[in-house]
């Protein structure tokens, strides 16, 4: 992934916490920190970065509260973002967006998607919009031209002007497909304790939804990964024999847990939280369906600690296919984390945010004679309460 487009960096301003805080995007980037301190935060930007790409910002607002329930409450009157993706052989894109309240809406008060372009001084400009005036480049006029079409006020030119070139769309695209999961619900009547219809799946769904397709697809089609769950839910189960697909309708499966103990397997809504939890989170981390950026918040919830070792391994493997952002409180995960993929979350004396890369820190001393989750609660890198 070293050598293909990523996201490079973000600037956040004026959202929640994160008044002013800027953060170097890499490959695997775990947020720790007290609660409040913004990791869950962050991954809301991304959240609604890509809603903005994809011609979802007015609802993902809306979901939000409005514009006025994510300022920073310091009487800040606009929020404002800024990504960039490496552009390999290139100098990076560079996205700035910025939003402030209008009436009981909002306005966007400048966008703009631009590229340094050595010799010249000056940037090439893809998009240059201001207070609804929207300006692209076109290239059959080569130059910045408005559009002759009458544009959504509410949505971002970078999800409806035309696509002229193929870095721009690149960016677009991949911060379009941005995939934010939350805490697996695993409820009695929760989806992923149910028997599914079977579809086309590559992933295991947001809810566990199309979790029994996406190991069922997985296993007629690319075997060498289906084995590679089931070993890695035998280093986490040593009692775990396989999983089988019973029908139970037609175009509907179940899935079962066979248990070297019991001569009968297990369903679905027999198994316990944290199995669960684990089986979804192993399905989504090693499958081949992954987007450009995904965000996991508490992947940790209801899972044994030695499961943690095995989390780390699958969550370093999976960010050489996907830019993955995690948010977590656990301790016992951050032990089997590298300072370079560990980002602190900490507050300042006024209670914003910031970010710093663990890896910042002078710690090798320390991690001579300690983990670096030990190193973390004895404040020597910050983010505790």
């Amino acid at each position: 992934m070293k050598s293909m487009k990523r996201l490079q960096q973000i600037h956040v301003r004026g959202f929640r916490r994160l008044r002013d805080v800027q953060l170097d995007l890499r490959e695997l980037c775990v947020l720790i920190g007290a609660n409040g301190s913004g990791k869950t935060t962050v991954l809301d930007v991304f959240s609604l970065l890509a809603a903005s790409a994809s011609g979802r910002l007015k609802d993902e607002v809306s979901g939000a509260g409005g514009l006025n329930a994510n300022l920073t409450a310091d009487g800040t009157r606009e929020m404002q973002f800024e990504l960039s993706m490496t552009i390999p052989g290139h100098e990076p894109l560079v996205y700035q967006l910025a939003m402030a309240p209008s009436g009981v809406a909002y306005e966007i008060s400048r966008e703009s998607l631009t590229q340094r372009n050595p010799p010249r001084s000056n940037p090439f400009k893809h998009i240059d919009s201001r207070h609804g005036d929207i300006h692209y480049y076109k290239v059959e006029d080569s130059g910045l031209v408005r559009p002759n079409w009458e544009p959504n006020p509410l949505e971002t030119s970078l999800a409806q002007v035309p696509k002229m070139f193929q870095e721009p769309e690149v960016f677009r695209s991949r911060l379009a497909s941005s995939t934010y999961y939350h805490v697996l619900d695993v409820g009695a009547r929760a989806p992923v304790r149910q028997p599914q219809p079977l579809r086309p799946a590559d992933l295991p769904g947001r809810d566990g939804e199309d979790l029994v397709s996406c190991l069922f697809n997985l296993r007629e089609t690319d075997r060498d990964r289906f084995e590679a769950i089931e070993d890695t839910l035998r280093a986490g189960f040593s009692d775990f024999a396989r999983l089988d697909f019973p029908p139970v309708a037609a175009g509907t499966l179940a899935m079962t847990w066979r248990d070297k103990n019991f001569a009968h397997p297990l369903f679905m809504h027999q198994l316990s939280e944290g199995t669960l939890r684990f089986l979804w989170l192993v399905t989504l981390l090693q499958s081949p369906g992954l987007t450009a950026v995904t965000l996991i918040d508490e992947p940790e919830v209801s899972l044994h600690p030695e499961l943690l070792s095995l989390l780390a391994d699958l969550m370093r493997e999976a960010s050489t296919r996907t830019q993955l952002i995690v948010a977590t409180h656990a301790d016992r995960l951050v032990r089997f984390l590298e300072p370079k993929e560990v980002a602190v979350m900490d507050l300042n004396e006024d209670g914003t945010a910031k970010a710093t890369w663990a890896d910042e820190f002078d710690l090798d001393e320390w991690l001579r004679e300690y983990t670096l989750d030990e190193v973390w609660r004895m404040g020597r890198v910050g983010g505790r309460p």
